[in-house]
């Protein structure tokens, strides 16, 4: 029988968070240990000198960014005067036409 416990200990074949993280900097060398990892959401960025295996202000770098997602969105909208309704593309609405995300 095999029982997983969260929060244990980390298995060695794991990728340290900071490969795929957003507000990571990571520097590879040719060699193995030839690599430097710097944290850019830290008060002030400081080099991380072990693998990172959880953070609570990870932010995936493969996923896109709520700015992004707006730039890609297409708007459905309607036309009272044509009769018309339809998706057109964010990028081609005014500013005070799109409806903003507030960051997080």
């Amino acid at each position: 029988m095999r029982i997983k416990i969260h929060g244990g200990t980390v298995q060695g074949s794991d990728a340290p968070l900071c490969h795929t993280c957003r507000h990571a900097v990571v520097v590879r060398g040719g060699r193995l240990n030839d690599e430097v990892v710097e944290c850019r959401m830290l008060d002030e960025p400081r080099r991380i000198s072990f693998p990172v295996t959880f953070c609570t202000d990870y932010v995936n770098r493969e996923h896109p960014t709520i700015r992004e997602m707006e730039e890609i969105a297409w708007v459905l909208r309607s036309d009272a005067h044509r009769k018309t309704v339809g998706f057109v593309p964010s990028r081609k609405l005014k500013p005070e036409e799109r409806f903003v995300l507030d960051d997080d």
